[in-house]
């Protein structure tokens, strides 16, 4: 079982309800045997009551894998960007959890952008705090027309899951009750000759620059 899975703030819930609701349910099974219908019936409601709401802790929690709490400002990747011919450019990343990945991109720009989840407050209760999941990389053009004929380059730099939290929120209008915001952010900028850049995160959205600039700054 994948630790970021069994690290997720509902999965405790997910096991203990769940367990509960087998047991309940197991035990109404055999209540009902003893034609104690009654108590078969009270035990059966709790335990499915407990059971769904252990698999939807548990939906939940697979949905968060692959999203990174967001707290005040954070790294969500060093890029290291080398040109590759007239208008293309290699970018690697190196992502905080040891990945790495190379990307060959179309364009006079690197364009990223990301998904960002914000919880109702009482969600935070349970540990779920705002959220945030690289969605893609493309190149970028500097000229309309160049975006509208030239080749075009993007790719995917979220990880498939079995529960799409994003797409779910965007389908269905009730989440917004748990969902206080969903949103998106996005940046770009130029790639003229090899650099490394640093790509941060906060609740204002993303931001690129040398991350020599960023040492400075500071």
């Amino acid at each position: 079982m994948s630790p970021e899975l069994t690290n997720a703030p509902l999965f405790p819930f997910a096991v203990v309800f769940g367990a509960l609701g087998v047991i309940l349910v197991v035990a109404a099974i055999v209540s009902f045997t003893q034609l104690r219908l009654p108590q078969s019936a009270f035990r059966l409601l709790v335990g499915l009551l407990l059971f769904a709401l252990g698999s939807l802790a548990g939906a939940v929690s697979v949905g968060m894998m692959g999203y990174r709490a967001l707290t005040r400002e954070d790294v969500a990747a060093r890029i290291v960007v080398k040109p590759a011919g007239p208008k293309r450019f290699i970018a690697t990343f190196h992502f905080p959890d040891g990945r790495e990945a190379a990307y060959e991109l179309a364009g006079d720009e690197i364009y990223v952008d990301a998904h960002i989840l914000k919880w109702h407050a009482y969600a935070n209760m349970f540990g779920l705090h705002t959220a945030y999941e690289l969605d893609r990389v493309a190149g970028r053009y500097h000229a309309i027309k160049d975006e509208r004929e030239a080749a075009r380059t993007v790719h995917a730099l979220a990880r498939d899951k079995a529960v799409d939290l994003w797409a779910l929120r965007r389908r269905h209008a009730f989440l917004a009750s748990v969902f206080d915001a969903e949103y998106g952010s996005a940046t770009f900028v130029p790639v003229t000759r090899p650099a490394e850049l640093e790509l941060r995160v906060s609740t204002t959205g993303l931001l690129m620059r040398e991350a020599k600039a960023v040492g400075r700054d500071r």
